[in-house]
């Protein structure tokens, strides 16, 4: 089982900046991949950004240029810097992470972090 704890969510201005982080914890023997999801009221769930432990990152077209995904290995952290923020940046933010654990490849979600841009 793994444990993913989020933070850094909260209220930005448009044209401003918001950090996450999502750090892993538990049975992990390794990770194959950390990211970050984000879901909107009435929307479906959407890849924000993905990065794969060989540092192969993917964005979706929305947030190229704007966000920047980077991860602490020693750490198991994930990071989102979110720049020039949009109100359509408001969602929900999962973490995600893709993992081996003993019993075989897993995959968790964090419990979530609100984000709310403001114009």
């Amino acid at each position: 089982q793994v444990q993913l704890v989020e933070s850094g969510g909260g209220l930005g201005q448009a044209g401003g900046s918001l950090r996450l982080s999502c750090a892993a914890s538990g049975s992990i023997l390794s990770i194959n991949a950390m990211g970050w999801y984000r879901q909107a009221p009435g929307k479906q769930r959407e890849l924000v950004a993905h990065m794969t432990s060989g540092s192969r990152t993917n964005y979706a077209d929305s947030v190229k240029g704007r966000f920047t995904i980077s991860r602490d290995y020693a750490r198991n952290t994930v990071y989102l810097q979110m720049n020039s923020l949009k109100p359509e940046d408001t969602a929900v933010y999962y973490c995600n992470v893709d993992y081996n654990h003993y019993a075989g490849p897993r995959t968790g979600w964090g419990q979530g972090t609100q984000v709310t841009v403001s114009s």
